[in-house]
């Protein structure tokens, strides 16, 4: 499948290979799963069992409520096996989810089959996805391009953002003309990653994760993470939570009564931090691959739940029943880092999808199904690799540019490369 290089994907190649360090799973459990059909893919790949291989890819197409990366897997094995309608059926599925690739990096002989206005037709659906799309304006770059901005939030009292940083361990806050300064520091100095201010209680909480393989972490904390919350007013630590081993506490939801709800990434599980507890609960039952940044139902009982591989979850936190948004091979809803909520909109910040996209999802009166998308931006100059935003008003705000896309699996810059300075987008509503 095609994901973003960011730690997204390490996470994620972590759980394709099947050592990941995380929490144990039951045999049933989606990540289990995922593990089993990716394996049994290699497997029959390596032998080239290609009547195997479609078996189960389309097993991992099921799993994956018909991501876009599970239909390339799919159309793949269809055309090995001389399904030649079946896979470009398949790949067209791909193209009308704004999805892109080189046909030959799915099928090698591509070129040598025999329907030429299906190929031809193709190739110009990928070539149209890849187009430049931006309604976004710049508000300000941050100065510093060394921080490795990963997520956003907006104090309305103070009118200033909240940002977190990766590479320096540490929260900065700007205001809209772009003069920052630091807010806090990680208690033990690993990456920050998601954070969200609680004005009315004068908090602003976080998540420090000591990102594996990373070397500006120290190796020894390889797979702690931790919630931190911090007083507004100056930025001191108020409470620590320690995570469970081997989790990457990513990304965060506040609710409206003062809990916090915090995905991991790389365990699947998704924790709430009640408003006077002092410890992480666990409410979900194992149907997450990688859960990212959860959004409020506006039901307020409920959560949307992007998972990096699975799609949207709508989850019920008190039975932990999860339902899915269909896909219906129109949606790419993979890929999602953050995801914010208002009235019958989604908004998503997809930087596991090819190509990475800024997008809102607008979904039928129910609340149970997607009806219609449209591109913030996609394929621009100023996206580069997008993170995270925030809804103030009737705009988002948005990270573009945050430096993932430069650096390496140890955090390092990979040769050649250079960090600029992150931007935070604005888009109408």
């Amino acid at each position: 499948m095609t994901v973003t290089p960011s730690w997204k994907l390490w996470l994620l190649w972590a759980l394709l290979s099947g050592v990941a360090v995380c929490l144990a799973q039951t045999p049933d459990s989606a990540i289990v799963q995922f593990q089993r059909i990716q394996q049994q893919l290699r497997d029959t790949h390596s032998r080239k069992d290609w009547q195997a291989n479609l078996s189960y890819a389309k097993s991992l197409r099921a799993l994956l409520n018909g991501a876009p990366g599970a239909q390339l897997e799919v159309a793949r094995a269809e055309l090995q096996v001389g399904e030649t309608e079946a896979g470009l059926r398949d790949l067209a599925v791909f193209a009308d989810m704004g999805q892109s690739v080189d046909p030959a990096q799915v099928f090698p002989d591509i070129a040598s089959l025999a329907d030429r206005e299906a190929l031809r037709n193709l190739k110009q659906q990928f070539e149209a996805n890849r187009r430049e799309i931006s309604r976004a304006s710049t508000v300000f770059a941050l100065t510093d391009p060394a921080l490795l901005a990963e997520d956003i939030d907006y104090d309305a009292h103070s009118r200033q953002f909240f940002i977190s940083s990766v590479r320096l361990g540490k929260i900065v806050a700007t205001d809209m003309s772009g003069v920052t300064r630091d807010f806090a520091k990680a208690p033990d100095g690993w990456p920050i990653l998601a954070l969200r201010v609680d004005a009315k209680r004068g908090q602003v909480w976080a998540t420090e994760v000591a990102l594996q393989g990373f070397t500006f972490v120290p190796k020894g904390d390889w797979g702690r993470s931790a919630v931190v919350c911090f007083a507004l007013k100056d930025g001191k630590v108020l409470r620590r939570i320690e995570g469970p081993p081997g989790s990457a506490l990513g990304d965060m939801l506040l609710s409206s009564l003062g809990e916090v709800i915090v995905s991991d990434g790389e365990g699947g599980g998704l924790y709430r931090v009640p408003v006077a507890g002092s410890a992480l609960e666990r409410i979900d039952a194992g149907d997450f691959i990688s859960p990212q940044t959860p959004a409020l139902h506006p039901d307020g009982k409920r959560l949307f739940v992007p998972d990096y591989v699975r799609g949207i979850g709508v989850l019920d936190p008190t039975s932990r029943r999860v339902e899915w948004l269909a896909m219906k091979g129109r949606f790419a809803l993979n890929g999602i880092d953050g995801l914010y909520s208002t009235g019958e909109i989604l908004v998503a910040v997809q930087n596991g999808t090819a190509p990475e996209r800024v997008m809102i999802f607008r979904l039928n009166h129910s609340l149970s199904e997607i009806t219609s998308e449209a591109v913030i931006e996609r394929a621009s100059r100023t996206l580069g690799d997008p993170t995270h935003g925030v809804i103030v008003g009737t705009a988002f705000y948005y990270i573009a540019n945050s430096g993932w896309d430069v650096i390496d699996e140890h955090g390092e810059l990979k040769p050649g490369a250079h960090l600029s300075p992150a931007r935070v987008m604005k888009a109408a509503l």
